[in-house]
């Protein structure tokens, strides 16, 4: 790290240039502040020749774009992407992209301070990998941009830092004739043949890393330069350094046959099966790591605003730079290798490829390279791929071009084949004329191969309700048209615009499926979606305005309607003015039968905040009555005054809809999740616990405590047990006549949120969580956790940022996962 230069941009957007990080073929990276909210960040900018030419500057937002479609776990979101301000002279303003700064070591960094590091760290550094792997090969795209330099260390688990070619690139160096210099320790032997990258070149390359970061050394490096093209392609890897335990699951990593190179998925399961966080928490890396770690972020939050002269850290005066740009000893950013040694190891002689020591590391945005040299191997010449269409402009120079092939080395241009390059914004052709791939090896830990998969037309809104009808169809409601989906094949079978913006789809008897719209219900023939029947809420609920559905048993719908009456002023006393008449919401509770499409009976209830209809939800069905909960963002003012921080549970008689009750139980306030059973039992989160009631008195039965910080889901009940979910991201089972915990589990899940939506298969055999980040499967007797699934939503790098929650539909044996426009049907027990 050095002082800025006179002709570096001070000014990215709202961020303020600092300090110059380091520099690669493609870009030069910033450390730079927030000027909003003094939030330290990494700035990369292009190379201005770089930034000019129209195929780099579209793969360099492309790879922007997919680190923001894979946030979370391990990769941060790019926080801002634009064009600099305040560059100096008339050339062109440099791409570039922003991203939250996190103290971490780049691996090269690392095991140059501590040499080969320990199973748990290489367990917990190739799981993470694995687990964002997993997530972008869902999609059918393949990640690239693996190597040493791109992946970082901090200090709650590993960090993926580049998200296609150009990352993976960035050590390349243009050479004369049209040729490459590239480092061949991490490209892969389908590579070297010409052919295209799939996800099983991925597995190779995070095979390298994980025999890298084990032993310090790359598999294939060793010998003459001229051979090292022929040993990656021919020879078997050299893997006695690598621990026993792992020897195995590398070199299956390592196999040439990319059809026996096991999944993602795989790998991550045999690494961690608890995954990275819960194998990382509590520390992870060994001392002289952690200590770097904790150094580099106090040297990056001593930075200062830039004056004129440059940055310097407070108190410290600038020294003259080294050859190559590295800052002399006494520098202020002069890395301190000497303390982070570990005992017996020799401390690296200097940065790779001789530039500056990469202090402080961070997570790098997308495109912004960073591959080192540790571990990569000799350089070698090989041609120089064909430039991507379209062409650059014929006026750029001949440096730029041979820039802009060194950029796209390693998998930017590809050969034919069904696999998409993340990043590349550009799909290959599908060919047919391959052999069936060899099956994968599968673990504990890795999700089935779902029966199949079906993705929502773009040009269509993203489905708002998904719901099964019959064992048959997956009925998908969304802005424009409901649709149909036959369970079986995956394959659409109609769609038609009546049924647009349904908020439920049942089954209304044996041959009809039944839907709620915004105006009307109405009942679709299953084999072509037509309109069978349909019913006005202006017809037949006397102008109500129908509010969403409370619940559903068997042919019997709940909902809550209001509407608006006029109630007259009082006659006003002799000598005063007549007031006047007023405004008053009406509401109703009311039950429906959609099969007789009748309704059974229609009870007044408090109306809810304006426009008055209040929003239910069915608690519990008994044989006598049913136990429904008002949503407490319909609550009106003057009901929370009245509550006193407490939430009711209504009983309605099912027969006549009479009002029987209306209790509170313990301190459960309003939003409190609830659920009750058919036996008089009901389940409420208090406080962090969860407590057991019984119904018809309010007596308290036991109380289980949850975990500190966290509150407990709405749960779920079956046969003798309580399923239990808490924000903590744990899931788990209480004994109902108890309520001695039986397990607890947590997802693994790094971050904190909403609890997890839980679901039970049809066999009640798999408890199945859903939240914001994955899909994980659990025994739903022993809480043994068996598989866990994640997606990045679109595969297209224009496509939009998915960052809607996983929904889980069970039926039969199949549990149908969402998420926005993508559907999987995963085997369950």
């Amino acid at each position: 790290m050095e002082a800025l230069r006179q002709d570096d941009p001070r000014r990215f957007g709202h961020f303020t240039a600092l300090a110059r990080f380091d520099e690669h073929a493609s870009a030069v990276r910033y450390v730079a502040r927030d000027a909003a909210s003094g939030e330290t960040a990494l700035v990369t900018a292009a190379r201005p020749e770089l930034a000019a030419v129209p195929v780099f500057s579209r793969r360099f937002r492309a790879e922007a774009r997919t680190a923001e479609r894979l946030a979370g776990g391990w990769v941060s979101p790019p926080l801002e992407t634009g064009k600099a301000a305040g560059t100096p002279g008339d050339g062109p303003e440099p791409l570039w992209t922003a991203t939250g700064y996190v103290p971490a070591l780049p691996l090269d960094e690392a095991v140059g301070i501590a040499g080969p590091l320990p199973e748990r760290v290489v367990r917990v550094l190739g799981a993470g990998i694995a687990e964002t792997l997993s997530r972008v090969h869902a999609t059918g795209a393949a990640l690239q941009g693996l190597a040493p330099g791109t992946v970082l260390l901090a200090a709650d688990g590993p960090r993926l830092t580049a998200f296609g070619p150009l990352g993976a690139a960035a050590s390349a160096e243009a050479g004369p004739e049209d040729r490459l210099s590239v480092r061949l320790g991490y490209l892969t032997p389908e590579q070297i043949a010409g052919e295209e990258v799939s996800a099983a070149s991925d597995l190779f390359v995070l095979g390298l890393l994980l025999a890298y970061a084990a032993t310090g050394a790359t598999p294939f490096t060793e010998g003459p330069a001229e051979g090292a093209s022929r040993r990656i392609a021919e020879d078997e890897p050299e893997l006695d350094g690598v621990p026993q335990e792992l020897r195995e699951l590398i070199a299956s990593c390592l196999a040439k046959d990319p059809a026996e190179r096991p999944s993602a998925g795989t790998v991550a399961a045999e690494l961690a099966l608890e995954g990275a966080a819960g194998l990382a928490r509590g520390g992870w890396l060994p001392e002289p790591l952690a200590a770097a770690v904790a150094d580099q972020g106090a040297l990056v939050r001593a930075l200062e605003v830039p004056a004129a002269g440059g940055v310097l850290s407070p108190g410290a005066h600038s020294a003259p730079a080294a050859p190559g740009g590295a800052p002399q000893s006494g520098h202020p950013y002069a890395a301190p290798a000497a303390p982070y040694a570990a005992p017996g190891s020799v401390p690296p002689a200097g940065p790779p490829h001789g530039g500056p020591t990469p202090y402080p590391a961070a997570a790098l945005p997308a495109g912004a390279g960073g591959a080192g040299a540790g571990g990569g191997g000799p350089m070698v010449s090989l041609p120089l791929p064909p430039a991507p269409a379209p062409a650059p402009d014929p006026g750029a120079s001949r440096r730029t071009l041979l820039t802009i092939a060194a950029a796209a080395v390693g998998g930017l241009v590809v050969g034919g084949g069904a696999m998409a390059a993340l990043g590349s914004g550009e799909t290959a052709a599908a060919t047919d004329d391959k052999p069936a791939p060899k099956p994968r090896r599968t673990l504990p830990g890795q999700a089935p191969e779902p029966r199949w998969t079906y993705t929502h037309p773009a040009s269509e809104a993203p489905p708002l309700t998904a719901a099964v009808w019959q064992d048959e169809l997956l009925v998908l409601t969304g802005e424009s048209q409901a649709a149909a989906v036959d369970l079986r094949t995956g394959k659409r079978r109609w769609q038609r615009a009546d049924a647009a913006k349904g908020q439920a789809a049942l089954a209304a008897g044996t041959d009809l499926v039944f839907v709620a719209s915004p105006t009307e219900f109405l009942w679709l023939a299953p084999k072509d979606g037509k309109v069978v029947h349909r019913v006005r809420y202006t017809e037949a609920f006397d102008d109500l305005a129908v509010g969403p559905l409370a619940g559903s048993s068997g042919p019997v719908i709940w909902f809550t309607a209001s509407h608006t009456v006029t109630v007259k002023a009082p006659k006003p006393k002799k000598g005063k003015k007549k007031g006047k008449d007023k405004q008053v919401p009406e509401a109703f509770f009311l039950a429906y039968d959609i099969v007789r499409r009748k309704e059974l009976w229609r009870t007044p209830v408090p109306a809810g905040r304006a426009p008055g209809t209040p929003s239910y939800r069915v608690a519990a069905e008994r044989s006598a009555d049913i136990l429904v909960r008002q949503r407490s963002a319909s609550l009106t003012p003057a009901e929370l005054k009245t509550a006193k921080g407490k939430g009711s549970v209504r009983s309605f008689d099912q027969r006549t809809g009479k009002l029987l009750w209306t209790k509170q139980y313990g301190a459960a306030t309003p939003e409190a999740a609830t659920a009750g059973d058919e036996d008089g039992t009901l389940y409420a989160a208090v406080g962090t616990d969860l407590e057991a009631f019984e119904t018809d008195t309010a007596k308290p039965l036991w109380r289980v405590e949850g975990t500190e910080g966290s509150v407990y889901g709405t749960p779920l009940i079956a046969g003798p047990l309580v399923h239990t979910t808490e924000s903590s991201q744990s899931v788990g089972a209480v004994e109902r006549e108890s309520g001695r915990l039986v397990w607890r589990r947590s997802t693994e899940v790094p971050a904190p949120g909403n609890a997890p939506a839980i679901t039970l298969s049809s066999s009640e055999k798999t408890l199945i969580a859903a939240d914001a980040v994955q899909v994980t499967a659990f025994a739903a007797d022993s809480g043994e956790r068996l598989w866990k699934f994640q997606d990045i939503g679109a595969a297209e790098p224009e496509g939009a940022t998915v960052s809607a929650p996983y929904r889980v539909l069970t039926v039969g044996k199949t549990a149908i996962v969402q998420r926005e426009r993508s559907f999987y049907a995963f085997p369950v027990a």
